[in-house]
This record gives structure tokens, C-alpha cells and sequence, in this order.
């Protein structure tokens, strides 16, 4: 068990964060299910995610899958169950968000040349302001989270 010291104001980022954490990753579940069994996905851009055009798409659904969401959702149980590993576990998941929306965001505007939107936000820099939201926000309060480690 952990005990820190963070602020009020802290402690209601980081619940927002992981709430939009949570939102985040229940359609990116059912998204890559239904990549992987085959259906082809448009994308907001144009583009579309087709294992049967480009092979790399089944490889990160079921990254996705048996990954991201579940580190995700286990990172946050213990964050909530006062656990140490969930910090860790978050900043790590944080991490594939940041790099894995930022290369998809690059890429959708390089490429496709979207019309940006609301879902297209959602859909490839959200994830990546997400990740980078908590990475900040556990660099701001890392005394509080490991500050008793020796």
C-alpha cells in the first residue's frame, strides 16, 4: 500500500484522467475486436483499418486487446486499491498512448489530408494528450506517488 501526499486538486486530475482513461479505451476494445475479426473499419480520415489490405492492422488490434486495455483498466483497479504498480502501470500505458497517437496523428494528416473534426480528435491526438496528461501529471506529483521508495 501506498501512502502519499497529494493535493485535493491533484487527486481530482488524476480521477479525471483515468475516467477519460476508462472512456478511451471501452471503444478502442470494441474497435480492434471487430478489426481483428475481419471487418474493415473507416477511420474519421478516409483511411480505413483492413487486415486483409495491410497485415500490420491485426497485429495492433490485438496488441490492443491483450495489452493496452487490459493494463489500462488493471493500472487503474490499483491506483484505486492504494497499489504502488498501478502508477507504474498507468505511466507505461501512458507512454503507447503518447507514442502510438502521436505516429497515428502524423500519419492521418501526412497521408490523408482529414477534415478535422470532433471525431477525428477522438480518434488519433485525444489519446495522445491523454498519455501526456498523465505523464505530467506524474511527474508534478512523483515525490507524492515514489517518494518512499529506498
Amino acid at each position: 500500500m501506498v501512502d502519499m501526499e497529494i493535493t485535493f486538486t491533484g487527486k481530482v486530475i488524476l480521477y479525471a484522467i483515468l475516467f477519460l482513461f476508462g472512456l478511451y479505451i471501452i471503444p478502442l476494445f470494441g474497435w480492434q475486436i471487430m478489426v481483428l475479426r475481419g471487418r474493415s473499419m473507416k477511420n474519421p480520415d478516409g483511411s480505413v483499418d483492413d487486415w486483409h489490405e495491410q497485415k500490420l492492422f491485426y497485429g495492433i488490434a490485438l496488441a490492443d486487446i491483450i495489452i493496452t486495455v487490459p493494463v489500462t483498466l488493471t493500472g487503474i483497479a490499483l491506483i484505486f486499491a492504494g497499489w504502488r504498480a498501478g502508477y507504474y502501470l498507468t505511466g507505461l500505458v501512458s507512454f503507447w498512448f503518447l507514442w502510438t497517437n502521436v505516429m497515428t496523428t502524423a500519419t492521418s494528416l501526412r497521408f490523408e489530408n482529414p477534415k478535422i473534426s470532433f471525431n477525428w480528435l477522438i480518434t488519433y491526438p485525444f489519446g495522445a494528450v491523454l498519455g501526456l496528461a498523465y505523464i505530467i501529471w506524474s511527474l508534478v506529483y512523483f515525490q507524492g506517488i515514489f517518494g518512499g521508495l529506498k
